[in-house]
């Protein structure tokens, strides 16, 4: 049985720091809301007063916080009574950089980190299924790796420290740029007169539903193939096609319109006749990313 302090008890870290305690672990849990300490209470869990009270003793302590300066006010709140031989493991969703700051502030006191934000969702914290995107030394997540198996079913190395915070942006980064772009379609779809559970079969067969990374990219882009499987001038001019037809019956297409402009600067730069998916060897470039993917020279 370990000694485990919690800090966050809400929607995802009440269930979380319950499966803790379900595994066999003494729980010393700390939140601003009064209400969320009860429950906690009320399954088996130690309440603390403050954080730093919650910490003292721990060989495990979780955040699982709104914001980075909320991780980072606990963080100045218990560097007193942290012990050097706790393992801190940060699990909110925070800026990269705001991570990497916490890690400097514990290493200043001997104090190790793991960064583990969570995917899925609260339903999953629930039943100790979520997914874990860990950035940390090897063998802190080999000790932690006993406590983050009842949180999660699927528990990602992500390269080292700091690489599971930024993982998780960049996981939410593209998910919510495909929940706004699949909303136009759908909407475009139904202004059009489709219906719309069949434009959602059709579109799941397709690289529109299944993904690019899925798809397109494996077999061209990241192969450092650009020859045309489908032409970046025929990508442009079908989506130039679709923005037109969304401004005549009234849909608004912020993500379409951009990636028509996307395909026009890769036009500018003479790619046309290339894949589709040279605009990520274009964007790489722009970003200064060595051994670029095939572009002309």
């Amino acid at each position: 049985m370990a000694k485990i302090a919690f800090i966050g008890l809400g929607t995802m870290g009440l269930p979380m720091a319950h499966n803790l305690i379900k595994g066999g672990h003494e729980v010393t849990g700390f939140d601003l809301q009064a209400a969320a300490l009860e429950k906690h209470l009320s399954v088996g869990g130690k309440a603390a007063k403050s954080a730093a009270e919650a910490v003292k003793g721990a060989e495990f302590v979780f955040t699982m916080l709104p914001v980075g300066k909320h991780v980072k006010a606990v963080v100045d709140n218990c560097l007193e009574t942290l012990s050097s031989s706790s393992l801190f493991i940060e699990m909110s969703t925070i800026h990269p950089f705001e991570t990497d700051e916490i890690r400097s502030l514990l290493g200043k006191r001997g104090v190790r980190m793991i960064d583990a934000p969570v995917g899925r969702t609260s339903e999953h914290a629930y039943t100790g299924s979520l997914l874990i995107m860990a950035g940390g030394e090897k063998t802190n997540l080999e000790i932690a790796g006993p406590v983050l198996e009842l949180l999660g079913d699927t528990i990602i190395d992500c390269g080292g420290p700091g690489m599971g915070s930024r993982m998780k942006i960049i996981n939410n980064f593209l998910s919510n740029m495909i929940n706004v772009a699949t909303a136009e379609a759908l909407t475009l779809a139904e202004a059009i007169g489709l219906d719309r559970n069949l434009a959602i079969n059709l579109m799941s067969g397709t690289a529109a539903g299944k993904g690019h990374m899925a798809t397109t990219y494996p077999n061209k882009v990241l192969k450092n193939d650009l020859s045309p499987a489908f032409m970046l001038d025929l990508a442009h001019k079908d989506q130039g096609l679709a923005v037109d037809l969304a401004k005549s019956v009234h849909v608004m297409t912020p993500m379409g319109t951009i990636t028509k402009e996307v395909y026009e600067l890769a036009q500018s730069r003479g790619l046309g006749k290339f894949d589709w998916t040279c605009v990520y060897a274009m964007m790489r470039e722009q970003a200064g990313i060595k051994a670029p993917l095939g572009l002309p020279k």
